[in-house]
This record gives structure tokens, C-alpha cells and sequence, in this order.
């Protein structure tokens, strides 16, 4: 991987940034919905509260994704972490939802693989940089390799 001029944001993040903007208001949307509809069951059956919560966590979820979207855009330092953060909590949920049946493992693999893969890029020693990060990584000798 090329070293990204001082002050360029890298085509990868670029790309990511775009995608947290929209699936930020997507999920936003999902939340708003969630809670219209909880709302409107509330009244009729006990899942109508289950389902305005669930709205609340969806619009917090996509919150934190419009400001990683910002973050990555303007390359904030404080938005590579909310970027390890959101990968990481979304294996996790994943993970959680496998375990208690609500996902059988074929349908996550797909989900499993891109945030893994987001997460490795993210740790790669350019994309720290770009964040202002130390270039040292967690994976070690994965990805300071020269050359």
C-alpha cells in the first residue's frame, strides 16, 4: 500500500465515510419507524414498547454512524476509534444474535468478512497515520510490513 500524502484522505476512507453517511440515516430511519410503530402497538400489545426501545437503540446506532461518517471525512482523530468501535460492536451483536438463534451463521459470514476486513484496513499503518494515529498496529507483523 502507497504512503497517502500528508493532509489526503485515502480513497478506502473516502469510500467509507460515504457508506456510514448513508446507512447512518438508514438506520435512523429504521429507528424513527420502530418507534412510530411501537407507539402505535404500545396501545394494542406488549411488543409495542420492545419495538420503541429497539427504535431508540437504532437511532442512537445511527447517530454514531453519521459522526463517523463526519469523522473519516475530515479525518478527526477521535473517529478512528469510533470506527474500531462500531465494527467491533457490530461482530459482537452478530456474534450475540448467532448464539441465541436469530441469525443462523450462513447468513452472518458475508456481514462477519466485511467488518473484519474494515477493521483490519483501518489498522493498516496508512489509515492510522491518515487519523493521526501511531503507525504501529494490532496486528503486528500483518500489516507493518516494508515494501
Amino acid at each position: 500500500m502507497s504512503q497517502t500524502p500528508a493532509g489526503a484522505r485515502p480513497t478506502g476512507i473516502t469510500i467509507l465515510a460515504v457508506l456510514s453517511a448513508i446507512g447512518g440515516v438508514l438506520t435512523i430511519l429504521v429507528g424513527l419507524g420502530l418507534m412510530a410503530a411501537g407507539a402505535v402497538l404500545a396501545s394494542a400489545v406488549a411488543i409495542g414498547g420492545l419495538a420503541a426501545i429497539f427504535g431508540i437503540i437504532f437511532i442512537v446506532i445511527g447517530a454514531a454512524e453519521l459522526a463517523f461518517a463526519y469523522g473519516a471525512w475530515t479525518l478527526a482523530p477521535w473517529a478512528w476509534m469510533l470506527g474500531i468501535g462500531l465494527m467491533v460492536a457490530s461482530l459482537v451483536v452478530t456474534i450475540v444474535q448467532i448464539v441465541l438463534g436469530y441469525q443462523s451463521i450462513s447468513n452472518s459470514i458475508i456481514g462477519i468478512a466485511i467488518n473484519l476486513i474494515i477493521l483490519y484496513y483501518l489498522d493498516t499503518p496508512d489509515i492510522r497515520r491518515a487519523f493521526g494515529r501511531s503507525p504501529v498496529s494490532w496486528f503486528g507483523g500483518l500489516t507493518n510490513r516494508k515494501g
